[in-house]
């Protein structure tokens, strides 16, 4: 069977740095009502879906097939009923990159090299519903609780879900509802990071880990996609080269924050040169941090032994109302300008007066540079 694209999530329009120009709102999709049918080969692999083709916010020829296999439509499976082991009983090795998702008292790690197998995963977390693949919606719509499966369609190189209420599709990255009855419509994003199983054994002891779906553990842990960070642009056929942003390589993995509907990018290479980035979006002050230790899961044959590209997690740096500055120290971690506290990655304080404490995350997400830039085009962008 050949796969879809990569996820461009798997793994995450200018301004001067630190510039604090008011940043424009993303415009509300507009919805084409009364539109054509899909023709050709979209017609064909759709055939028999109920999706009502006439109302949409894009031009159906913006997306592309990514399974050449009949029934296109969930031909790789999501997880629906998702179980969970403790994180000591696990035995994935330090570098292994996963989702980290952190709701009230509950931390769960989301291996990338099972997302990678499956793509979407179907879950509920202290009563509420989500849905995740690299991102966490929620999947709440009108009231309604969405069941979220992979289309088989692709656009700008990243997945297209469908829901199974409507049969309406949805961009992975942002959200939105592209065609059909959803068509305008956005989920909520719900704050999620990729990081290291390591890091997420020391943050979160207590916390669990996705176990896998009645397949043995050697069903993963083999990436598909060997060396496609390493490429200069995204496969052909699948992202229009024309929209391509030449500012950053175009694989370069890019942590996007969405603070109050603005949007802001901060490259993998800005951040990891300062290691920390105080910021202020949209009048949130906000710092993103960046430690080393997590592999590329779409770099080497095994997703844990690809190139070390670090995590980098973005969160609001206010304490008690008021803002911290933050400096990079040893090992990984940091320091906070007023007490001198001891900060990890994951935004907890783990020595000195502010022990205990947390920051909260805002909500980010890692993307390629090509990605962000295509869906964000008019966003901001941190850097030199």
């Amino acid at each position: 069977m050949k796969r879809l694209a990569p996820l461009v999530a798997v793994a995450l329009v200018l301004s001067s740095c630190g510039s604090s120009d008011p940043i424009p709102a993303p415009p509300t999709p507009q919805v084409i009502t009364g539109g054509e049918a899909p023709t050709g080969d979209l017609a064909f692999v759709s055939g028999g879906w109920a999706t009502d083709w006439s109302t949409r916010t894009i031009e159906l020829d913006e997306l592309r097939i990514g399974i050449q296999v009949i029934p296109i439509r969930d031909r790789i499976r999501p997880i629906d009923n998702p179980e969970f082991a403790p994180a000591s009983d696990a035995g994935w090795t330090d570098p292994e990159p996963g989702l980290l998702l952190v709701v009230g008292d509950t931390a769960r790690f989301y291996p990338l090299a099972m997302l990678i197998v499956h793509e979407i995963v179907n879950d509920e977390i202290e009563g509420r519903p989500m849905r995740n693949s690299a991102l966490v919606f929620d999947p709440v719509v009108d009231g309604q609780q969405l069941r979220f499966g992979t289309s088989g369609l692709l656009r700008n190189s990243d997945l297209v879900m469908w829901d199974d209420a409507t049969e309406s599709l949805w961009q992975q990255i942002g959200g939105e509802g592209l065609v059909g009855a959803y068509a305008g419509h956005r989920l909520d994003v719900i704050p999620s990071a990729i990081v290291s199983w390591g890091d997420f054994k020391a943050g979160y002891p207590d916390g669990v880990v996705l176990a896998p779906p009645g397949l043995p553990a050697s069903s993963y842990g083999r990436n598909p996609y060997v060396r496609y960070t390493s490429r200069l642009a995204p496969i052909p056929g699948f992202f229009d080269s024309t929209i391509l942003d030449e500012r950053y390589p175009a694989l370069e993995r890019t942590v996007g924050v969405t603070v109050n509907d603005h949007d802001k990018a901060y490259p993998f290479s800005v951040v990891q040169a300062n290691r920390v980035v105080n910021d202020t979006v949209a009048g949130v002050p906000v710092v993103v941090l960046w430690s080393p230790g997590t592999a590329d899961a779409l770099d080497s044959p095994v997703t844990a032994d690809g190139t070390d590209v670090g995590a980098a997690l973005a969160f609001d740096r206010r304490v008690d109302g008021e803002p911290l500055e933050f400096s990079p120290a040893v090992d990984g971690r940091f320091t906070d300008d007023r007490t001198g506290s001891t900060w990890n990655v994951l935004g907890q304080a783990v020595d000195g007066e502010l022990a205990g404490s947390r920051l909260e995350p805002v909500v980010h997400t890692n993307e390629f540079w090509f990605a962000w830039s295509a869906f964000h085009p008019n966003g901001e962008v941190f850097g030199p």
